[in-house]
Order: structure tokens, then sequence, then C-alpha cells
């Protein structure tokens, strides 16, 4: 028990994500007491661009929170601290004053910012941008993002090195909102992945500002991703909650899977897959197409991970549902997956916005090859499955090139973990025990727990290593010489999606 904690005290996890918004009451043991979720609506203005409505966010977001507290039994002065988890590198352009966005968010998932990458690795920038930052130059990333916000708005460039115009990720943006506009602040987790941000220094970098005409003036504060945040405004959820906890949703993932030890992995499968190993307190330069990123800070300690980011995971179960319109639920595909052997020869390259790592070419499209007469949505839902499965694979071999050492095991999460197909696949292909926690919300729950270190709700890293749980551990169970053929059919598939756009 901790002292000065009230017992019957909770924390409350913002988990604002790609297509859904959630909120999360937690308890001291790490257990779920209350859970809301809206659907996020997706923009596609053009094809391979992605935007959200900043607004919708916030009011789904707020919506999540109320009816969370009320599903937990418990109120707003109960809440001893509240954390954030988001999507990353979606960027967010507001009014100072009038807190109005300037537009709609530029999503991460969007290949808008392709030219602007393409001219800037023209001009030999990439070394430099990938040594300060971490990153590739890569339109997933929020930097060109801003820069297309600021070209696209007339006279946006000049009111932002006025002070009238804010920069932020979906953090920030909330954190604006939360609080009335008195705090402008991101943290280091989230502050990694713009391309403005040097990794060594833990500061903005004014020459990649200048590269990327950002002025410096529109940028957030970068604070520790466990401390003060401020409070939320009283009259929003009954009482003024402390906000305590900041992190990108894949670091916060890594962190509600208690992956503090270097060389621990954890793989998150959502919107997206990705996979983050625990690198210590050094960042480590990929030479296989991975991102060296910030983990976290806490305590004046930053962690780094390396990562391997897939644009389209879940969402490719998504498109079944909702653009070929062949099934009607996510958990239909487990099933139908399971009623055929194997995919009748199709392979699914789920390139919808290009591919990430280790290949990061943005103009990759999808691509389904070997549909004979004999297909069907069964052959197409295992093939969906499998190809999630197969990006990982193709990540987790850069990594374990990258790291130096083997892969032991692979902590998963997020919904897609939830389908046992696919996690009995992943283990066969890896070869690796693939290990499911009781809690697969990671992401809230990592938002939770920095939160609650930072108002000493939980007292150290011990008391959330306590609380892992295992559900269930897959083992592979695949012949060397069938996985490594299918392999070869992945590899083939994988060429024939590449520099597929023209534009």
């Amino acid at each position: 028990m901790q002292r000065g904690v009230d017992m019957s005290q909770v924390v409350l996890a913002l988990d604002q994500g790609t297509t859904s918004s959630r909120a999360i009451v937690f308890g001291r043991d790490g257990l779920p007491r209350g859970l809301a979720q809206h659907e996020l609506p997706q923009i596609y203005p053009q094809p391979g661009h992605v935007e959200h409505d900043p607004e919708e966010i916030w009011r789904g977001q707020l919506r999540c929170a109320r009816e969370a507290l009320a599903a937990a039994s418990v109120t707003a002065s109960q809440v001893s601290a509240l954390g954030i988890a988001n999507q990353r590198e979606t960027t967010v352009v507001w009014d100072r004053q009038t807190g109005q966005p300037l537009g709609n968010a530029v999503v991460w998932q969007s290949r808008i910012t392709a030219p602007h990458c393409e001219r800037l690795q023209q001009e030999g920038l990439s070394p430099l941008f990938r040594e300060r930052t971490g990153l590739v130059l890569d339109p997933y990333f929020s930097g060109t993002k801003l820069a297309w916000i600021l070209d696209r708005y007339p006279g946006a460039r000049e009111r932002a090195r006025r002070g009238e115009l804010l920069f932020g990720t979906i953090d920030t943006w909330l954190l604006w909102k939360l609080t009335g506009g008195r705090v402008h602040a991101t943290d280091s987790s989230n502050a990694s992945r713009t391309l403005l941000f040097n990794i060594h220094t833990l500061d903005w970098d004014d020459e990649l500002l200048r590269l990327l005409d950002v002025p410096r003036l529109m940028l957030p504060e970068v604070r520790p991703s466990s401390g003060d945040f401020g409070t939320s405004d009283p009259h929003l959820l009954g009482a003024a909650v402390p906000i305590c906890g900041v992190a990108g949703d894949q670091q916060a993932a890594t962190f509600g899977q208690a992956c503090f030890a270097p060389g621990s992995v954890k793989n998150t499968y959502g919107t997206g897959c990705f996979l983050l190993m625990n690198t210590g307190s050094t960042p480590v330069a990929s030479r296989n197409g991975l991102l060296t990123t910030v983990g976290w800070t806490i305590d004046g300690k930053t962690t780094y991970c390396l990562e391997g980011a897939v644009f389209v995971a879940g969402a490719v179960v998504q498109w079944l549902r909702d653009g070929l319109q062949v099934i009607q639920t996510a958990e239909e595909t487990n099933e139908l997956a399971q009623s055929v052997p194997d995919t009748g020869g199709v392979c699914f390259v789920p390139a919808f916005v290009g591919l990430g790592a280790p290949y990061w070419n943005p103009r990759a499209r999808g691509t389904i090859v070997g549909l004979t007469r004999g297909t069907t949505r069964a052959h197409l839902a295992r093939a969906a499955l499998e190809s999630i499965a197969w990006q990982t694979q193709d990540v987790v071999s850069a990594m374990q090139r990258d790291a130096g050492v083997p892969l032991v095991q692979l902590k998963v999460d997020g919904g897609a973990s939830r389908n046992d197909f696919l996690m009995q696949f992943q283990a066969d292909l890896l070869q690796v025990p693939v290990r499911r926690p009781i809690v697969p919300e990671t992401t809230a729950l990592g938002a939770a727990y920095l939160a609650g270190l930072a108002s000493g709700y939980w007292s150290s890293a011990a008391d959330i290593e306590h609380n892992w749980a295992l559900d269930r551990e897959f083992q592979g169970a695949m012949a060397l010489e069938e996985r490594q053929r299918r392999e070869r059919q992945w590899a083939n598939a994988v060429q024939r999606s590449l520099d597929w756009d023209p534009v």
C-alpha cells in the first residue's frame, strides 16, 4: 500500500487511436475497471491521403473519458492521475487564440508528402535526418506533414512565425483541449517522431527546422513522459484531474508490456503493426531499415528503442469488412482462415499506403497475386491475416540483424492479437514463443502506468512487472522446409507490389 494514496483511487488512460478513441479506468492491479470506445471516421480526400477531423477526435475522446468513469462507477475526484497515449505522427495545426484547427489533421498513414521527401532525399539530406532523428525521410513522419499544411493555407507560415499558430501531434492537441489552452506540450517519445527533434540532445533541432521551414515558435514544450502536464479543466470531467503521463501509442504499449530490460521486444497488432525493442540508454543506429526512437523519459533518464513500423495490419481486416464487404465482423476472419488448409496459392501484400519497415517504399500499392477461379473469401481472409504475420517477420529479421541478438520471445498486444489463428501463424514463422497477456490493451495500460508512477499510485517498475500476467502462449509448429517455401513466395509478392504508383 502506498502512503498517501487512497486505495479507492484509480488511474484514467486515454488511448486515442487511428480508427477509434477509447478510455480505460485501471485499478492498482493493472486490470480494467471501466472502458468506453467510439470509432473515429476516416477521411480520404484522394488516394494515399488520409485525414481526421481534430474536433471529432476531441469530442469522441472526451465522451469516452466520461463514459469510462461512469462504467467504473467512479468520479473524477477519485482519479489519481490521467495518462494519454496517442496515434503518433498525425499532425494538427490550430489557432493559439481561438483554439480552432486550421484544417483537418493529416494522419500518419498519409502519403501526401512523398514528393517533398523525395526532393529532400535527392538533395542528399537523408543521412543528416537519419543521424539527428533516428528516422528515415518518409511521409510517415510529422515534419513534412507540418510543412505541407503551412504551404497549403495562404499566410499560415507567417502567422506561425508570429506565434499565432500552434503545432501538435494528437497528444499535444488533447493536452491543449483538456487544460483549456493552458498547456502546449508533448513528451520526448512523440517529439522523436516528427523529423524535427534531435534524439541525442533531446531538443528541437534548428537546422532541421530551417530545412523544413518550420517556425520554432509553433512547437510544443518537450517534457518527460512521466511527470507534470498540468490538470484538466474541472468542468470537463467533474473535477480537476492531474495529467501525469504522455507517450506515443507504441512506446506506451512497450511500457505497458513491462519491456524494461534491454533486448525485450513487443509487437502491437493494431491498425498497423509496430514492433519495438528496448535498447537501453543508448540509441542504436539501424543498418536494416528500422527506426531509432525515444521509448520514454522518466526522472531525467531516457530509454531508446529500435522500431519496425508496418503501415497496414489490422486495417486489412477492416478493408475486407468495409471495402470488399466480404465479412461482417473482424472476428469472422479467425473462423474463415481455419476453414481452409492454406491460402490456395493466394498472397496478399496490403500496401494500401506504401510499405514501411524495412522497405520504406511510399509508392508501393496493395497487391493480391495467385487468384484462381477456386479462390474464395476464406482464402482471402487467410491471406490477409497471414500478411500481417509476414510483415512482422520481415521486421523481426531486420531487428535481429541490427541488434545482433536472437529473438527469445515476442510479447503481443492490440486488437488483432486476440485472433488465435494469426498468433499461431506468427509463432510458426518466428519459431519463438508468442506470449499474449491477460490485458491486451497495453497501450492504454502503459499510459496509465506512466501517469500512475508520477502521481505515486504505483511506486516502481517492479509493481508494473508484477502485474503482467500471461493469457496464452503460442509455440511454432510449421516445418522448416514449408516455412522457407512460403517465405520465398511472400518475398516474390512484395517485389511485385513495389513502386506501383506512377504519380
